[in-house]
């Protein structure tokens, strides 16, 4: 046989080689990473990874249309997350806009992506499959900074104003400026601001659901591993809810007075409101959401998920999972461990949300990655 023709049909026959590889490949799901294999979440679930590679990645919303725009802190970034294909995966990570001032909080209403910045509340006009911010960034409302507690957060409730939450600038202290260890309520535009509640040290995480709007909170360090365990709180207009002075160390009961901070007596603690549910002390709850989709069983409709970012500051680490939380009960269960083995972290997460498909993901800062958790059957 003719060695040229040899080599051309050896090298056509590699080519198509190559082709069916590609194809196979492009047809094969990717498969998860290996730090999967020591996460562990409830029988019939699956965690894989849905985008990597950030900075900080921190909040998350999702569009209409199922993008997903998640914020990055140290990156001053806001990311589109597409998975058009739908392979539970993002198909490739796109710059919303950039030189932002840590931008955390995300909310999108009536035509608009609101970002809340450590220093304000933004917004960019935007409509779902947007990849690319059309204009410059609106400033709406000043925020307080420097001190502790840099996050903040923005939401919109049923009302159609803009809830944004502050954390205080110490761990314990008489705040001078108002809008810190504060939920304020604003018109959509950012005018006729108003205190809604106060006495939440640091509510990372805020959210309506129900006509209610919920909250975690970070309570104070300095009094030990166990005291005071951190809260989750219903929040309604008016409502105190104790810190500088006061914490829940017993779910819906009367809170108890700081001796440690001293600077009001027991009396102060009376109209406080308390914690609906508790959990360890130091875990850091961060962001919450909850379960409206449709693909997981029925026993998770309605139940809040919680990110405990996990402790910097306790003899033995507490947090660094994802757990539920009974609005009606207080109840509070674990969901997704994994992270922590002994008492070294591999990832710390930061806030779950509902994906248009029904599966829950997860934003992680320690890792740099976000997290799909979808149900599969048992």
């Amino acid at each position: 046989m003719n060695k040229l023709f040899l080599v051309g049909v050896l090298a056509l026959a590699c080519a198509g080689c190559a082709q069916n590889t590609a194809q196979e490949v492009a047809q094969t799901p990717p498969q998860a990473p290996l730090e999967t294999s020591g996460l562990s979440v409830p029988a019939g679930f699956k965690v894989t990874p849905y985008a990597d590679g950030f900075q900080k990645p921190r909040f998350m919303v999702v569009a209409a249309n199922g993008d997903v725009l998640l914020s990055d802190t140290s990156a001053g970034r806001v990311y589109v997350l597409p998975d058009r294909d739908k392979n539970g995966q993002a198909d490739r990570k796109e710059v919303f806009a950039s030189g932002l001032n840590q931008p955390h909080g995300l909310a999108i209403h009536n035509g608009y992506l609101y970002v809340a910045n450590t220093d304000s509340v933004v917004r960019f006009p935007y409509k779902s499959g947007d990849i690319k911010a059309s204009a410059t960034a609106e400033k709406l409302v000043d925020l307080p900074t420097g001190g502790g507690h840099s996050t903040r957060t923005v939401v919109f409730g049923p009302d159609g104003r803009m809830y944004v939450s502050a954390g205080s600038s110490c761990n314990v202290c008489e705040e001078s400026d108002p809008k810190r260890a504060a939920i304020w309520v604003y018109n959509a535009d950012g005018k006729n601001g108003r205190e809604y509640a106060s006495g939440l040290r640091n509510a990372v995480g805020i959210e309506w659901f129900g006509g209610q709007l919920y909250s975690t909170n970070n309570g104070r360090d300095g009094l030990g591993d166990n005291i005071p365990p951190e809260g989750f709180y219903k929040v309604s207009s008016g409502d105190s809810f104790g810190w500088p002075y006061c914490y829940t160390v017993k779910a819906g009961e009367a809170q108890v007075w700081d001796t440690e901070f001293g600077k009001k007596n027991a009396a102060a603690c009376q109209d406080a409101t308390p914690a609906f549910a508790l959990t360890t002390a130091h875990s850091a709850p961060l962001g919450l959401a909850f379960y409206t989709g449709k693909t997981f069983p029925q026993t998770y409709a309605g139940q809040m998920f919680v990110a405990l970012h996990g402790s910097w500051n306790r003899s033995e680490k507490s947090g660094y999972k994802l757990i539920t939380v009974d609005p009606r009960t207080g109840k509070v269960a674990d969901f997704l461990t994994g992270f922590l083995k002994n008492d070294k972290a591999s990832g710390r997460p930061v806030d779950p949300v509902v994906a248009a498909d029904g599966a829950l993901l997860l934003s992680d800062d320690g890792a740099g990655r976000v997290w799909r958790i979808q149900y599969v059957g048992k």
